[in-house]
C-alpha cells in the first residue's frame, strides 16, 4: 500500500467522527466536479454529459464536466487521485486508466488499483473487425485464410499506440497465430479516413465510431468483439460464433473517484448513476451509437477491471509495448 493510500485512508477515518457524520448525511451540499480526460465533444464526454443531466434532479446539486484530456488519460486521472476523497469530485475512467496504463507506462504517479475508488460500471462500446469493402474477405474465415497466406503484408490501423483499437488486433493476432503490420494514427478521425479511403484496410473499430459506415456499407464488419450479437448490428456474428475464442474486445465505461470516499457516498453516486442508467432518454442516446450499459456495484466494477488488468498485461508484455 503507497504512501498516498495510506494518507487517504486516515483521511477518510478522520472524516468518520461525528461532526463530519452530520455533515456527510445532507451529502451533495453542494457542486459535484466530473472529471473527463477527454477533449469536449468526444464519446467519454458526450456519455458524461448525457448521465449528468439524468442524474442532476435526483442528487438535487449540480455536476460540471471538466476535460481535463492528455497522456492517455493520467492528466486527468492524477487530479481525481489527489483531489479530497469528500464525494464532490469524480471521473469518468476507461480501458486506460482502468487496466491499460499500468502496463503501458513504466512509471504511474497514481495506482488504478489502491488510489481510486470505484463507483460504478457505465457500460462498454463493443469493437469490430471490420474492412474496407474491396478487401478480398467477406467472412472472418476468408480473412484469416488471406492474412495467414501474406504474413506481415496486410495493415491495420488503430487511433493510437496502445488504444483499445491496437490491444484489441494484438489479443486477435495472438489467438490465431496472424501476423499483421500496425500502423497507428493521432486519433479515431484519421484512422477511419484511412481506412474508408483503403489506405489502411483493415481496423477493430468501436461500434460507436463505425456504426455509421457499416450500415452504409462504406466498410464492411466480419466480426463484433463481444459475447452477444449488439442489436445495433445484429447481422454480424461474434468471433466466438466463427471458432475464434477468448477474444472479447471493448471499451468500457465507469465512474471513479479519489481513494478513501465514504461508503455512504459512494453507495448514493452507485445509486443514481444506475438509475440513470435506466432512464429511457439515456438508453436511447446511448442506443443510437451501439453503447451497451452495464449498471453494477462497485465491488463487481472493480473486480471486472483487475481482472481485465490481469489479461491485458500479458497481452501488452507479449507486444513489447511501451509508452514512456
Amino acid at each position: 500500500m503507497n504512501r498516498r493510500h495510506v494518507l487517504k485512508l486516515l483521511a477518510a477515518s478522520a472524516l468518520a467522527g461525528p461532526a463530519c457524520a452530520a455533515a456527510q448525511s445532507a451529502y451533495p451540499d453542494r457542486l459535484i466536479k466530473w472529471v473527463v480526460p477527454y477533449p469536449a465533444g468526444g464519446g467519454t464526454d458526450n456519455l458524461a454529459r448525457a448521465l449528468a443531466e439524468s442524474m442532476r434532479p435526483k442528487l438535487g446539486q449540480q455536476l460540471m464536466i471538466d476535460n481535463r484530456p492528455g497522456a492517455s488519460t493520467n492528466i486527468g486521472a492524477d487530479l481525481v487521485a489527489r483531489s479530497k476523497p469528500d464525494g464532490y469530485t469524480i471521473m469518468s475512467a476507461d480501458n486506460a486508466l482502468l487496466f491499460f496504463n499500468e502496463h503501458l507506462f513504466k512509471k504511474l504517479a497514481f495506482s488504478p488499483e489502491n488510489d481510486f475508488t470505484y463507483v460504478g460500471a457505465i457500460g462498454r462500446f463493443p469493437l469490430l473487425l471490420v474492412v474496407h469493402p474491396d478487401f478480398p474477405a467477406r467472412s472472418l474465415a476468408e480473412f484469416l485464410a488471406y492474412v495467414r497466406a501474406n504474413p506481415g503484408k496486410v495493415d491495420f490501423a488503430s487511433v493510437s499506440n496502445g488504444s483499445p483499437h491496437h490491444l484489441a488486433m494484438e489479443l486477435f493476432k495472438s489467438r490465431t497465430g496472424t501476423d499483421l503490420t500496425h500502423v497507428p494514427f493521432a486519433g479515431a478521425a484519421p484512422a477511419i479516413q484511412s481506412l474508408l479511403g483503403n489506405h489502411v484496410p483493415v481496423m477493430f473499430l468501436d461500434l460507436a465510431s463505425g456504426i455509421s459506415y457499416i450500415k452504409s456499407g462504406r466498410v464492411r464488419a466480419l466480426a463484433i468483439g463481444t459475447a452477444q450479437r449488439s442489436a445495433a448490428v445484429p447481422d454480424v456474428p461474434t468471433l466466438a460464433e466463427q471458432g475464434v475464442s477468448d477474444v472479447e474486445v471493448f471499451a468500457l465505461q465507469g465512474v471513479l473517484g479519489p481513494a478513501g470516499m465514504p461508503a455512504e457516498v459512494v453507495a448514493l453516486l452507485n445509486r443514481q448513476l444506475n438509475a440513470a442508467l435506466a432512464d429511457p432518454n439515456v438508453l436511447q442516446r446511448f442506443s443510437d451509437f451501439g453503447f451497451e450499459p452495464l449498471p453494477s456495484t462497485p465491488e463487481k466494477f472493480k473486480a471486472l477491471a483487475r481482472a481485465e488488468s490481469l489479461k491485458w498485461g500479458a497481452v501488452i508484455r507479449q507486444a513489447n509495448i511501451v509508452l514512456d
